[in-house]
């Protein structure tokens, strides 16, 4: 009878939660302080709750409003297990959500909100596209971007934004040539990544920016369809043509911008933020070629913007570091608290940046491991010895402390970053 009620009143709490979101509610209003502790931050660092959990409790309840039992995973072992067990969770956003009112151009679709068979369909084809061999053939442009970037500044009166200078043109302008459309999309593209984050983060979303988003890049496909470009939505129209409806295409390209620009950008930022407050680091990147993998991957680990992974919906019922899980508990894992377990190593809540690479769970683990992940990791192996080399006298043009990070934000991040060329 108690499982009965219990079940009932999360039915009930779902509805809620689902009126809510088509009056553009913004879901972070709905719930309680202490749920938001996963993406609260002190500057660069999780705040010292989220340890404290992993260590004593590194799967723990977490209490949300209208019934919704969930749980927030924070240790490393326990994090990989439920990332790496598809089987036995789903992706599926009308999980949570519901369905009534999800019409086509309200579900945010994309890889990171499928379950089998539709994932393993859409990521078979995208997989190709995303290989190195596909990938170096834009290592020339991303160069280029850069190289325009620090042009840019440098003509400028001494004083930027790398936040507005730097970090967002980079990623935004790859995916331009990525996806195989038009840079004068740029500011589009940085304004949809943004809101479509907001939807978890509280900042005004709603469906009607999941909307926009997807109609905007149904519009792409559409061209596309008429004048394939060697891009990856051209070359996936080409090479796979009915296989794959625009609908689909429409969410690959989104599922591509949501996960490619705002969480490199951000990398961009913070990692900049790291150099700058410490110098020795920042001489090691400016003189040392051999030592900008190691830098990229504990910067990765030790940033791990994406702080929460997509909500997983247990299938059935489930032991996870030996608690029980019952099906249709929502699962929470915090991957900024996974990459500080000291299972990883010492001093992991410290940043070292001649570290050997580590394990880390930056990129997700399992069937929806980030797909550009290497992507990624081109544009930051490239942009940073590119900054420091060509400002060897770059400083903060404010005090550490006056820098405007993000309150609670699935991907971390700073609103701007003011330097002294």
């Amino acid at each position: 009878m108690t499982d009965l009620r219990s079940r009932i009143v999360g039915w009930l709490g779902r509805k809620y939660i689902e009126r809510k979101q088509r009056k553009g509610v913004d879901l972070v209003t709905l719930l309680p302080d202490a749920a938001l502790m996963p993406l609260r931050r002190t500057e660069l660092d999780p705040v010292a709750e989220l340890g404290a959990k992993r260590a004593t409790t590194p799967v723990t309840r977490l209490k949300l409003p209208f019934g919704l039992r969930a749980w927030l995973v924070t240790g490393y072992d326990e994090s990989k297990e439920v990332l790496g067990a598809a089987g036995k969770f789903s992706n599926d956003y009308t999980n949570l959500v519901g369905t009534a009112g999800m019409s086509e151009d309200t579900n945010p679709g994309g890889l990171g909100f499928a379950d089998p068979p539709d994932h393993t369909r859409l990521r078979k084809l995208l997989t190709p596209e995303f290989t190195m061999r596909r990938l170096s053939r834009l290592t020339p442009r991303i160069n280029e971007i850069i190289n325009e970037q620090l042009d840019a500044m440098a003509a400028s009166d001494g004083q930027a934004d790398l936040m507005q200078s730097y970090a967002l043109p980079i990623p935004s302008l790859t995916i331009c040539e990525l996806l195989g459309v038009s840079y004068e999309d740029r500011a589009d593209f940085q304004r949809l990544s943004t809101v479509r984050f907001d939807l978890f983060a509280g900042a005004g979303a709603s469906f009607g920016a999941i909307s926009e988003s997807l109609k905007y890049m149904g519009e792409i496909v559409r061209k596309q369809r008429e004048a394939p470009t060697d891009g990856l939505l051209g070359m996936l129209i080409k090479e796979h043509g009915d296989e794959i409806s625009d609908i689909e295409l429409a969410g690959l390209a989104d599922g591509v911008l949501t996960g490619g620009l705002e969480t490199t950008a951000s990398m961009l930022a913070l990692g900049a933020i790291v150099l700058l407050r410490d110098r020795s680091t920042f001489e090691l990147v400016r003189e040392n070629d051999d030592a900008i993998n190691n830098f990229v991957e504990e910067l990765l680990r030790y940033l791990t913007v994406v702080q929460v992974a997509f909500p997983r919906f247990a299938k059935e019922d489930i032991e996870v570091g030996g608690v029980s899980i019952a099906k249709g508990d929502i699962v929470f894992v915090s991957l900024s608290g996974a990459n500080r377990d000291e299972k990883l190593g010492e001093s992991m809540e410290s940043f070292d940046g001649t570290r050997e690479s580590s394990s880390h769970l930056a990129f997700g683990w399992g069937l929806h491991r980030c797909i550009g992940a290497e992507l990624a990791r081109m544009e930051l192996r490239a942009a940073y010895p590119a900054l420091v080399r060509r400002f060897p006298d770059m400083r903060l043009a404010v005090a550490p402390e006056d820098l405007a990070y993000r309150k609670t934000s699935v991907v971390y991040g700073v609103e701007s970053l003011p330097v002294t060329l």
